[in-house]
C-alpha cells in the first residue's frame, strides 16, 4: 500500500462485502467528516481474509469495479491494503503504521462488531480508546435492522440464491449488479427467437443469483435502459454453460468486450425448457412486456 498524500483522512473501516446498508451506517460517518477538511476513506483488504485464513472465502456480491464506483459515488476514496500485511499485526500496530503514519488518520468509524489485529484481538471498543488517546475522533455505528433482524452479507446471498431479489436490494439499499465483460454467444436469441441479448459469465468467486427470468435494467455508457435477463443454461436449446444473457429494451449495438451493468429488479419465473422454440418465443414476448411494466414502476 502506498501512502496518501499527506492530507487527514476520515476512516470507515470494514471489509465492506457488498456496499450493503450497515456498511454506508459506516461509510456516512466518515463521509460527513468532509466538511471539517478531512479526506473520507474505505479502508478494507485486497482479497478477504477467509481467503487466507481458511483457504476460501464467501462468494461477492459485487465486483471490484462496482465497489470503487459505488464509493465514489458516495464521496469516498477506496484504499486497499494485502491482508497479509496486517495479520499478523496487534490491534495497536495496525493503528499506529496503518491508519496514523500511512493514511493520516484524523477520523476513524467502524461497525459495532468490528475485529482488528492479529486473531481480531482489537474490538470496536479499543479502537476508540486508542482513537481517544491520540486525539483522533471516532464513531461506532450500531446494527441497522431489516425485517427486525441485522443486516448482513450472509443473509443478502441467501435472498440472492432464493431469487428474492427484492428483498436482497432492500438490505443493500440499491439494486443487486454485475458488469462482467459481454462475451459472444451462439445468437440464438436473435437468430431464432427475436431477442437479440448480451452474454456475461459469472466468475466462480461471484454470487450467483437463482436460475430464472428477471427483470432487470442495463447502463450503458451512464443511461439505462429496461431490461429481460434469463440466468441459467437455457434448457430448450440444449445449453450447457450457466451464463446471463439480457435483453435490452430499445438499444441496438455492438457491446462486445465492454461492461455494461445489469441490475436485477425482481424474478418473474424460474427456468423452464419449453415444448418448442415458438413457444419460448411467445412466453420471451410475454416476459420482456413484464419486464418493462416492473422496470416502469421502479423507475418512474
Amino acid at each position: 500500500m502506498t501512502d496518501l498524500k499527506p492530507r487527514k483522512t476520515s476512516v470507515a473501516l470494514g471489509n465492506f462485502d457488498g456496499l450493503h446498508k450497515g456498511h454506508l451506517a459506516v461509510i456516512n460517518e466518515a463521509v460527513m467528516e468532509k466538511h471539517n477538511g478531512l479526506l473520507p476513506c474505505i479502508l478494507t483488504f485486497d482479497s478477504h481474509p477467509q481467503k487466507t485464513l481458511r483457504g476460501s472465502a464467501p462468494k461477492k456480491i459485487m465486483t471490484r469495479s462496482l465497489c470503487e464506483k459505488t464509493a465514489k459515488e458516495l464521496g469516498c476514496e477506496t484504499v486497499r491494503i494485502p491482508f497479509e500485511e496486517v495479520r499478523n499485526m496487534t490491534p495497536e500496530e495496525f493503528f499506529n503504521e496503518i491508519l496514523i503514519k500511512k493514511l493520516h488518520v484524523g477520523f476513524v468509524s467502524c461497525g459495532f462488531n468490528y475485529r482488528f489485529g492479529k486473531n481480531g484481538a482489537g474490538t470496536a471498543e479499543m479502537l476508540k480508546k486508542l482513537c481517544k488517546n491520540a486525539e483522533i475522533g471516532f464513531r461506532c455505528a450500531g446494527e441497522v435492522l431489516y425485517n427486525e433482524e441485522p443486516i448482513s452479507s450472509t443473509r443478502i446471498r441467501q435472498a440472492i440464491e432464493k431469487g428474492d431479489i427484492e428483498t436482497a436490494n432492500n438490505m443493500l439499499g440499491r439494486h443487486f449488479a454485475y458488469d462482467f465483460e459481454v462475451v459472444h454467444g451462439d445468437r440464438i436469441g436473435k437468430k431464432l427467437l427475436g431477442f437479440p441479448t448480451i452474454n456475461q459469465i459469472f466468475p466462480e468467486w461471484h454470487i450467483i443469483p437463482k436460475n430464472g427470468v428477471y427483470a432487470s435494467a442495463t447502463e450503458i455508457d451512464g443511461k439505462l435502459y429496461p431490461s429481460m435477463t434469463n440466468i441459467g443454461k437455457r434448457p430448450t436449446v440444449g445449453g450447457e454453460e450457466l451464463r446471463s444473457e439480457t435483453c435490452i429494451i430499445g438499444f441496438s449495438g455492438d457491446l462486445y468486450g465492454t461492461h455494461p451493468e445489469v441490475r436485477l429488479l425482481k424474478l418473474i419465473r424460474t427456468e423452464k425448457k419449453f415444448p418448442s422454440l415458438e413457444s419460448l418465443s411467445q412466453q420471451l414476448k410475454n416476459d420482456s412486456e413484464t419486464a418493462e411494466k416492473i422496470y416502469n414502476e421502479v423507475f418512474r
